[in-house]
Formats: C-alpha cells, structure tokens, sequence
C-alpha cells in the first residue's frame, strides 16, 4: 500500500470500533502499519474481549495492510508501555499515536457516583497520558541518541471538553482536561521531533448513537452521511503523517465535510483600575465589562 503514511507505524487505542476503528482503516490505506488497541468493552467500561482489535486486524490484512493487535490496559503503566513495544517489536518503529479510547458514564451531577467519575477520568484523561508518556519517552530517547522522529500525536477531546455537555460533568471535565494536556505536550516535547494536537470530532460511535439519536441517526435516502466516523479521519491521517509538519498544539474541530481551528481562550474586553477594587466596583465592572463580551455559548443539551 502506498500513500502519505507509507512507512510509517501509528498506534490507534480504542480502535476495535467506531471512530478508532475507522481511524485504524485509515491510516492502513494510506500506508502505515497500525498497532490496533482495545480491550473490547461494552459503551460503559464493562467487561473486555480480544475481539474487536482482532477483527479490525484481519479487515487490515484482507486489504493488503499490516497490523497487529493490542488488547492491553493504556489505563496502567505496563498496559500502556506494551503498546509502544508492541509497535518497535512489530514493525520496528511507531512514528504516530492517536489516543482515542474511551467510554460514558452518564449522569447529572447530583447524581453522578465517585466511582463513575474515576471511570471516565481514568480511561480519558490517565488514558491519554500514560500512553502519550511512554511514546514521548521512546522519541526523546531516540533524539538524544541522534535519530530526531518525525513524530505525532493525535488526542481526541470533545466538543464536551470545549463547551461542557449537560448530564457529562465527568466526561466534559475529562475532554477539558485532554485540551490542557494537548498544549502542555506541544510546548515540552516539540524539542524532540513530536507535534502534538488534538481533535474535537461529532460522529456516530457508540458514546453518542443513543445520547445524541436524533442528530446522529443516518440518512435513509441516500445523502451524504455527516455523521459517518469515516468523515473524520482523513484529518487524523493527515496530521499523523510527514505532510503536517509544523502544526502543533492545535485543537480542531471535524464533522461531516467540516474542519474548523479552533482558537480557544483569549483575552476579552478588561479593566485596570490600578489598585485594589472593591466587591461593589468589581461587580459593576464586571457587568460592564460582560455587555462588551461575546455571549457565553450554551452547553451542549442546555
């Protein structure tokens, strides 16, 4: 196979079904070799199978592709330093991670139980570090031992994370925190050959074919499905391969047709009285200041 990502070794996690699923297919017709991780759960977390990663190996290999799977737990340390020696045992490199796994845990916040909070925080927000850790890591070391990668990496946020989502406080606070995570990688590891963004995508996946029904169901006439996960991964691929160099620590958004930058916090309308306000002056500038401002945007469900 050839393409923008031939030679190239991408790890996907979460990829035994929707958007990491279609991310994997992806990046296999455009050349690479993909390390398929998931440990085959239900919609919320529950129990695991080999399954899912090993079906999306074979559809690779029936393509003429090359994967393996790798159904390790990127929540734990070990878990996930085995996907990053399962990609160099493998093919002998990995040039990419796209970090993707996750699941709902749905709740209002009065309702939303501590253990389902650590859930979501855990396959998210720790699922995302400790396997963008442990590929840092590899790179830097391969810097230093003057073999500069080419590297990237591809978080997955929400547009829970940029606008919170009712009924989602842990996922939303987990997407936000993806972002922050985003940049923090972006400005340490860039020395070392590694660009990384994140993406906020809307598709149809498990997470939001029941959450959001109306909006995700597909066309019965034939249209273009916007919301078919296949729409967003051309996005992914292209800023895992060579041809996206110089573009870090952005956060996009993909749906349908549609590519947006993002652009995030920025200074708004201000005050500086030059000394210490008080409660009642700070309360009139402010309302001042809000009637000069952008309306807040409404959360998703509001």
């Amino acid at each position: 196979m050839t393409g923008i990502c031939t030679g190239r070794v991408a790890a996907v996690t979460g990829a035994g079904r929707g958007l990491g699923r279609a991310h994997a297919l992806a990046l296999a017709a455009e050349g690479a070799a993909v390390v398929v991780n998931d440990l085959g759960v239900t919609a919320d977390g529950a129990g695991a199978s080999g399954g899912p990663a090993q079906q999306v190996v074979e559809e690779i290999r029936a393509h003429g592709g090359q994967a393996v799977a790798h159904t390790g737990d990127i929540t734990t340390d070990d878990g996930a330093r085995s996907l990053v020696t399962t990609a160099l045992d493998t093919f002998g490199r990995l040039d990419a991670l796209v970090n993707n796994a996750g699941f709902l845990r749905d709740r209002m916040l009065v309702n939303l139980a501590e253990e389902d909070w650590d859930a979501v925080m855990r396959v998210h927000l720790k699922g995302h570090f400790l396997p963008l850790k442990h590929a840092a890591a590899h790179w830097r070391a391969e810097a230093k031992a003057g073999r500069m990668p080419d590297a990237r990496v591809i978080n997955t946020s929400s547009g829970a994370g940029l606008l919170g989502s009712v009924g989602q406080g842990n996922y939303s606070a987990a997407k936000a925190g993806i972002l922050g995570l985003t940049l923090v990688a972006a400005a340490e590891l860039g020395r070392y050959g590694i660009q990384v963004n994140a993406l906020a995508p809307a598709a149809r996946t498990r997470m939001t074919e029941q959450t959001f029904a109306d909006t995700m169901a597909a066309p019965t006439d034939g249209d273009f499905d916007a919301m078919a996960p296949e729409n967003v991964s051309p996005l992914v691929v292209w800023l895992a391969s060579a041809d996206s160099a110089g573009v870090t620590g952005r956060v996009f958004e993909a749906e349908g047709g549609r590519i947006t930058v993002m652009e995030g916090w920025r200074p708004g309308p201000t005050a500086d009285k030059g000394a210490r306000w008080t409660p009642s002056e700070a309360g009139e500038t402010t309302r001042k200041l809000l009637t000069e401002s952008e309306p807040a945007r409404p959360v998703y469900g509001a």
